[in-house]
């Protein structure tokens, strides 16, 4: 599965023009097309969901208080520790896992945060359009 990329140029602060469109819906296909591969079918919305909606939270405290970050960034980094769980009980797929571990290691600042957020929010819908109907 490829790597999703949050940053074009971090220090410039660019990101792929695509990342939000294209490149989420792609993403969105290829864990869709693991649910109907997979067996017993991971990834359901619900559980995909619980992700995005931690992810949110995470990044509105980060927003919220800025000074707080050493003390958000090992939350941010406890979510790998649980898609590994949730891998582990087969609630969420390989590429799943690896989406989390890949951006999880991306964020280093509040920015990323957003960015992972706001791609994660994109994925969502695209994978309502194209995962299971659950």
């Amino acid at each position: 599965m490829e790597k999703i990329i949050l940053w074009k140029d971090r220090d410039k602060k660019l990101m792929d023009p695509m990342l939000f469109s294209r490149i989420a819906e792609n993403f969105a296909l290829q864990i869709a097309e693991e649910n109907r591969t997979e067996r017993g079918g991971p990834n359901k919305r619900t559980q995909l969901r619980k992700f995005f909606d931690e992810s949110v939270t995470l990044n509105m405290a980060a927003k919220a208080n800025p000074a707080n970050w050493p003390n958000q960034i090992p939350l941010v980094h406890m979510l790998t520790a649980k898609a590994a769980y949730a891998h582990g009980r087969k609630l969420i797929s390989k590429g799943f896992l690896e989406f989390i571990r890949n951006s999880v290691e991306q964020i280093e600042r509040p920015e990323d945060l957003e960015v992972f957020t706001t791609f994660f929010e994109s994925f969502v819908g695209f994978y309502r359009l194209h995962g299971p109907k659950n």
